[in-house]
């Protein structure tokens, strides 16, 4: 059986290969950049079976020796040495193969917003903002400010696979430390609900004008007070759902009306893929990138330096970096769970 499949990585890498150089391929610029992402996508695969065959080949050849030679310490060694590598790669080759989720080449729009604990929980979400834009910056992406108000903060993080990574960012980050206005110096437990939509194209989710309900207002400042002198500020309501989105941020009617039509779309699609992985699976725990607000995810301990993933009981201690957006290995080890899930899901299908 694996064998077939490394057959089937090697096939399909040629293949990719071929087109990458096929002037016909080239000339076509979206299909040359779609030939790119599953050549760039398949690349581990093929590298993995390239070692399965370089093992297998090991394993044969001292099977062959000590058939011939009779037995032989370091020949004995080296087929045990084979097998288990071939061992450890062929489960490689299985996660490397999982079904993708097909939102993780999209880009995102990430909604922050303070939770439980007052102001404190207002300037966590300020923090978490901070930290997740570092991250999409650091990672090659761009991060983009649709808008920002007091414990608030929505924005686009634009590039391919952000989706893949960002996606593990929905639920509730929890944190536990002594804000700057605490005199006794007691500790604090706040949060800040983190939201995050694959940013959903005109294909994905058709919006009909009829549907729409769109008001224009002033916008304001803290503690209400005008900053614009025009309507410039954007409400639209999405009857149908109840959806309402608001943007005030650029001085531009259409630019705000352009912010929240591009969220609008990528809540409406959000609960589409809720509402079809709801009747896919009676348990939604158990979906990838349903952006639960509800769940707590993540603590963030500041006395222990300490910052625990709960959905995978996963704990690193260097806080300061994970705040400055350095996340991959938080990151790296969700995706692993993620494939290692989506894995056993297809074997028991």
């Amino acid at each position: 059986m694996i064998e077939e499949l490394v057959k089937q990585i090697e096939s399909r890498f040629a293949e990719l290969g071929e087109q990458m150089t096929d002037a016909e391929v080239i000339s076509d610029r979206e299909r040359y950049a779609a030939v790119g992402r599953a050549y760039s996508q398949l690349e581990p695969a093929a590298k993995l079976a390239a070692s399965w065959r370089h093992a297998s080949d090991d394993a044969a050849g001292a099977e062959e020796l000590l058939a011939e030679m009779g037995e032989d310490a370091e020949l004995r060694e080296e087929l045990g040495s084979a097998r288990a590598r071939i061992e450890e790669v062929e489960e490689e080759i299985r996660l490397a193969m999982v079904e993708r989720d097909p939102n993780d080449e999209k880009s995102v729009i990430v909604e922050i917003q303070g939770g439980a604990g007052g102001d404190e929980a207002g300037l966590w979400a300020g923090d978490l903002y901070r930290m997740l834009t570092r991250y999409a910056e650091r990672r090659g992406w761009t991060a983009e400010p649709l808008e920002t108000s007091e414990g608030k903060y929505t924005f686009a993080v634009k590039g391919d696979g952000a989706y893949s990574v960002f996606k593990f960012e929905g639920g509730t980050h929890r944190v536990q430390r002594v804000p700057q206005t605490e005199s006794q110096g007691r500790i604090h437990t706040s949060t800040a609900t983190v939201a995050v939509l694959p940013e959903a194209e005109d294909v994905d989710v058709q919006i009909e004008a009829n549907d729409l309900q769109i008001d224009v207002y002033r916008s304001s400042g803290p503690g209400g007070q005008s900053v614009n002198t025009t309507d410039s500020a954007v409400r639209i309501t999405h009857k149908p759902s109840g959806i309402v989105v608001s943007m005030q941020d650029e001085k531009s009617q259409l630019q705000n009306r352009e912010r929240a039509l591009r969220v609008l779309r990528a809540r409406l699609y959000e609960r589409a893929l809720a509402e079809q992985q709801a009747e896919l699976a009676a348990d939604r725990r158990s979906q990838v990138g349903t952006g639960d607000r509800a769940e707590k995810i993540r603590t963030y301990n500041y006395g222990e330096r300490r910052v625990t993933d709960h959905r995978i009981k996963f704990t690193v201690h260097n806080l300061d970096q994970v705040l400055e957006g350095e996340l991959d290995e938080l990151t790296d080890a969700l995706q692993g769970d993620e494939k290692r899930r989506r894995l056993e899901a297809q074997a028991a299908a």
